[in-house]
């Protein structure tokens, strides 16, 4: 049969089951407002937490950088496309997190499977949390170790695993913010948990990196562990850094043994050098700022306490993703579309980003939301969670949201 044939009816079949994906066409920069295929819309569904994207200092910076080295890097790091740029930032970023060396990689896809696959192959095993990011997973089944799934922030469960396991070298790896939850891994329990059973700990903290931590130094800064207890972590810049790009932190050998094991940092062209540059001003910011960070969690404060008063389906999480659980997928694309409509955009969740009968709407705040906003937004969803309820929209969603 022709290729088409045999993809058609699977494209049917999910888009029946309500779990089509769909683009939504950006018109404007990332801000508290976008222009989104062609209106002005309230965005509630960006991970640009600390509202750096646009930040005219972290632009200029960029410009800079594209007149002094061109658009693209021109080859890997390891040819001839490490640039000072990217140099100055590695050494920003080790300091940052308090390691002795940070190593960048072009995006945080690249950088879990990259240091999964370098650390681990057949004869190891790969312990993993239920709930981690899609990278992560896919980092863990690829790399060619035995691969487990522990229960969900269970320390206990993670220990008999451990504890059973034959395996050579074993890895534990998890997220630091759940990106589809909100919340916060047990990294002391699981710090410990590693210790007493000679494991090596790897956190992906894309999602706590400038919003955690007195300094935004992210989940480690957060519970103060050092690089002994967590000898590899994990960062994106396109989360809070609001750039572009990944990295991974902690000892010289670790950053040395990544250089030449690291297949994904070996065979993959730089990220450009004003995307460093860029990078650089944001983590700038960031140190110098702390009003955002402040900002930010006085926002999260503000919507759920609105949401509990609304009595909206609240998840547990103190960080900016703020998930409402729905369960239906058709009803959460409803009320996704019907909160468009009213000019605001929410990224509805399904299966199998997460797990069947658990649909989410993904509510993420910025520190360039204002109160008012806010409230807008609460408004909209105790109407749209009404309307839901009573049926009274209609469940022609395709394209709502992501």
């Amino acid at each position: 049969m022709a290729l088409d044939g045999v993809l058609g009816p699977l494209l049917e079949e999910r888009r029946r089951a309500h779990l089509q994906r769909t683009r939504k066409v950006l018109g404007s920069s990332q801000s508290a407002t976008v222009v989104m295929d062609g209106r002005q819309v309230l965005a509630f569904s960006s991970n640009d937490y600390l509202g750096l994207a646009a930040h005219p200092e972290v632009t200029a910076a960029f410009h800079k950088a594209a007149g002094d080295f061109g658009v693209g890097s021109g080859a890997s790091h390891l040819i001839c496309g490490h640039s000072s740029e990217h140099h100055a930032l590695e050494e920003e970023l080790a300091d940052f997190c308090q390691r002795p060396r940070a190593l960048l990689y072009s995006t945080g896809y690249m950088a879990n499977l990259g240091v999964i696959s370098a650390l681990t192959g057949k004869g190891d095993g790969v312990f993993e949390d239920r709930l981690n990011h899609a990278s992560l997973l896919d980092g863990g089944l690829l790399s060619g170790a035995r691969f487990q799934r522990y229960h969900h922030n269970d320390g206990g469960n993670l220990a008999k695993r451990l504890a059973n396991t034959d395996c050579r070298r074993s890895l534990v790896v998890t997220d630091g913010v759940f990106s589809m939850d909100g919340d916060l891994a047990s990294l002391p329990e699981l710090a410990a948990v590693c210790e007493r059973n000679n494991a090596w700990l790897m956190v992906d903290d894309a999602h706590g990196f400038g919003v955690l931590g007195d300094n935004g130094g992210g989940i480690a800064e957060h519970f103060g562990l050092t690089t002994a207890q967590l000898p590899i972590l994990m960062g994106t810049l396109g989360k809070g850094f609001g750039t572009f790009g990944a990295f991974v932190a902690g000892s010289d050998t670790l950053i040395e043994y990544l250089i030449q094991f690291s297949r994904p940092y070996i065979y993959t062209t730089a990220m450009p050098p004003a995307v460093a540059a860029a990078t650089r001003a944001s983590l700038r910011l960031i140190g110098a700022e702390s009003w955002r960070r402040e900002k930010l969690h006085s926002l999260i404060a503000r919507f759920r306490q609105g949401a509990q008063q609304l009595g909206l389906p609240l998840m547990d999480s103190f960080t900016p993703i703020q998930p409402l659980l729905v369960g239906d997928d058709e009803r959460v694309m409803a009320i996704a579309s019907a909160l468009f409509d009213e000019g605001i955009h929410v990224g509805a969740i399904r299966y199998p980003t997460v797990a069947r009968g658990s649909a989410r709407l993904r509510i993420t705040l910025n520190a360039n939301h204002s109160e008012e906003q806010v409230t807008i937004l609460l408004d909209a969803l105790a109407a749209a969670f009404a309307s839901a309820a009573a049926g009274t929209f209609a469940a022609d969603t395709e394209g709502a949201a992501p």
